[in-house]
């Protein structure tokens, strides 16, 4: 036997992997391209084989930290990190703003999104040499365990003939389209042989193969918005929804040619869901707002009847069984003053009308769709606790369903883990892959000034870069300082910043969320919402004041359904909360030093509305949801009147002018653009800024008139495709 010189080797293992036109020799420490070295210092290669090791995952900051950087090394490890990651990126070609390879998931960490081959064992950071004895051992057991396997090849044949016959699949995750963070892509289906996307964002329609990347633009018609919704079994066409055809404001139904060929219009008034595997009807739905419904038609158009639906319903995904007697669908259901309403699975049969409903979950999201196998996939928010209030991440479940009592059979079962929204999903027809979009939205504050005798706003200015949902509530009396609410660093908790400074004051932080911000009457505290704790049994909301200087936060009191609150300025001295039922809205008046006090106003009002309070407390402005109309109540017994905003898809929030004499709105136009609209006291509307990009949100305007603090919300979404689950 030869001697021990001491000199380590290394068992290769998975060494070398590969990915676009990159290979990494993880052994060696090396990066190469096209067989040409590239130069790559040894914490980027470190940070990119860890994220090797989990292809398609999240790999947090605080795991690169204990693997990179031990516990006793003294380090910036945020700016060493970020400049790593920097450096691998600038190695790859890569960009943070449209990534091919490593994605950043703000507040999370990162992401490696390209297809790896190769994928390394787990050890690559921390790979443990091997003597020569050790290794010399180690091959004397393989020997004696090839004579055993000789002996036991007979009874094991047909074993290892079924192994590669049905070799394991594993599951894995795959990102089809690249977009950036500005142009999400905002619709995509899978074809039935899972060859090609047909995706939309906001440049567009287009067909990608899957295999290549190779992407094409299809027809649509000028200045409208076309989302392909589902794929006829043919394979070549496509069932659209477009808004804004030839100048039309409501949805129609098309299908669109890949092959080429004008688009045909099927339907006016119809927003599109999903062709029946066999061709030969289509699920749609129609209504306004907080009344739709789900009808069917045959294929051609020509025959069409509604099948579900009622007052107050809003229908999301509709998914048809592979024998097309079934769909299920998503509803959302809004009682009478609600803001929020129950979630819903349900199956239908349209030959008979009969529905089953087979999960009730607020949890539950817009993604549905139903595998050749009888599995539903669906989506559930991750969000605990009360959920309601602010959706966030979720992952997709699947659960099989009986087919003859239309109910689950079994437990359910999870697909996917990790942060984004999971939505719009798409089977290919074996049901070997599943497409659906990872969507991470984030709102932001802005700031303009009220420029009112041009009729506008200036150009808004972002308050601060942090990451995270924010949403702006009031300003301090002297106009300097915007309250407003954010989840950067977890729970919701409340902020106050000044226009010009770079980064907030925490007011409110802990483990509780807070919800909603404004001041008392003479602007020495804030008051707050905080959410009803997580799995807890209380379901109050807890409505807390303190001073706006700092101090310790006090109860003003606890109630179920508190959906807003507001306090009018001095000289006056009123505040109200109001309160949903099942038969309409109440408005209580509030001390914030004693607590709850006197009813001042209960009507039946529609199904999801929105409320401000005038500055001098005498009026209640009031508005449903996405309708024109604007009520004016008086909180003194005075007579009530009615506004109509024309011209706009109606009203998503409302607010009052810092002078009482005018109402800021959020709104869209009939083709989508949204916009924030200034509408006096006769209805006159004036639009002061608009976007076509981003979603637009509530405005405060700051206590002087000069200013107007709202929020915007973008987001990033791509395509991705689940195979092997």
């Amino acid at each position: 036997m030869g001697k021990d010189l001491g000199i380590p080797v290394t068992d290769h293992g998975n060494d070398l992997v590969s990915f676009g036109s990159f290979e990494a020799d993880l052994r060696a420490g090396e990066l190469w391209r096209n067989g040409s070295k590239v130069r790559l210092q040894e914490q980027p290669f470190q940070v990119l084989t860890v994220l090797l090791e989990k292809p398609g995952e999240v790999v947090t900051r605080e795991e690169l930290r204990n693997r990179l950087w031990p516990a006793d090394t003294f380090v910036d490890f945020d700016h060493g990190l970020n400049a790593a990651v920097k450096r691998l990126r600038d190695a790859l070609g890569d960009s943070a703003e449209n990534p091919r390879f490593v994605e950043t998931l703000a507040r999370r960490g990162y992401r490696f999104v390209a297809p790896v081959a190769g994928r390394p064992n787990g050890t690559g950071l921390d790979t443990k040499a091997e003597s020569v004895p050790a290794r010399s051992a180690r091959r004397h057991f393989i020997r004696i365990f090839a004579v055993l396997a000789v002996l036991l090849m007979g009874t094991g044949a047909g074993w290892v003939a079924a192994r590669r016959l049905n070799p394991p699949v594993r599951v894995s995750e795959q990102r089809l389209t690249a977009n950036p963070s500005d142009d999400p892509v905002l619709k995509a289906v899978i074809s039935p042989d899972g060859k090609y996307l047909a995706f939309a964002d906001r440049t567009g329609l287009f067909l990608r193969i899957i295999g290549t990347g190779e992407t094409h633009s299809l027809p649509v018609s000028d200045g409208s918005r076309t989302r392909p919704t589902s794929w006829f079994p043919d394979g070549s066409h496509l069932l659209a929804t477009v808004f804004g055809a030839s100048g039309e404001a409501a949805a129609s139904l098309w299908s669109i040619s890949v092959l080429g060929g004008s688009p045909r219009k099927l339907m006016d008034n119809a927003d599109a869901r999903s062709v029946s595997p066999d061709g030969s009807q289509i699920a749609f739905v129609r209504g306004e707002p907080l009344n739709q419904e789900i009808w069917v038609m045959s294929a051609d158009g020509e025959r069409s009847a509604k099948v579900v639906g009622e007052q107050g319903d809003v229908f999301g995904a509709v998914a048809w069984s592979r024998d097309g007697r079934r769909f299920a669908f998503v509803r959302y259901t809004y009682k009478s003053g609600y803001h929020w309403g129950s979630v819903s699975l349900w199956i239908c049969r349209p030959d008979s009308g009969r529905t089953n409903m087979i999960l009730s979950d607020v949890r539950l999201g817009d993604g549905l769709a139903w595998a050749p196998d009888g599995r539903l996939v669906y989506s559930l928010d991750e969000t605990p606790g009360i959920v309601n209030y602010s959706k966030g991440d979720s992952n997709l479940w699947a659960i099989q369903v009986n087919p003859s009592s239309d109910q689950p059979a079994g437990e359910a079962k999870r697909l996917t883990r990790g942060p984004d929204r999971k939505t719009g999903l798409s089977f290919s027809a074996d049901g070997k892959k599943l497409a659906f979009l990872r969507w991470n939205g984030e709102a932001h504050v802005y700031v303009s000034q009220i420029q009112a005798d041009a009729g506008r706003l200036s150009i808004p200015q972002r308050l601060g870069l942090d990451e995270g949902r924010n949403h702006p509530y009031t300003w301090t009396q002297d106009s300097k300082f915007i309250l407003f609410t954010s989840d950067r660093d977890g729970p919701t908790h409340l902020f106050k910043q000044g226009i010009s400074q770079p980064a907030p004051d925490l007011l409110v932080g802990g483990e509780d969320s807070a919800l909603i911000a404004r001041l008392n009457p003479d602007g020495s505290e804030v008051l707050y919402l905080l959410l009803p704790r997580a799995n807890g049994t209380d379901k109050r909301l807890r409505l807390m004041r303190m001073p706006l200087a700092g101090g310790t936060p006090r109860l003003v009191l606890q109630e179920e359904a508190i959906d807003n609150f507001q306090c009018a300025r001095v000289p006056s001295t009123l505040c109200v909360f109001g309160q949903s039922s099942e038969t309409g809205l109440r408005f209580f008046t509030f001390d914030p030093q004693i607590g709850k006090g006197n009813e001042v106003a209960k009507m039946e009002v529609g199904l999801k509305y929105n409320w401000s309070l005038s500055p001098d407390g005498a009026t209640l402005a009031l508005a449903q949801w996405r309708h024109s109309q604007i009520e004016l109540v008086s909180t003194r017994g005075g007579p009530s009147r009615t506004l109509t905003v024309r011209g706009w898809a109606g009203v998503a929030s409302i607010d009052w002018a810092a002078d009482g004499r005018s109402l800021w709105a959020s709104s869209s136009s009939p083709t989508g653009t949204q916009a924030l609209l200034n509408i006096d006291l006769r209805g006159r509307v004036k639009p002061m800024f608009q976007d076509s990009d981003k979603d637009v949100g509530w405005a405060i305007p700051s206590p002087d008139g000069r200013y107007i603090a709202f929020w915007e919300a973008g987001g990033s979404a791509n395509a991705w495709v689940l195979q092997g689950f």
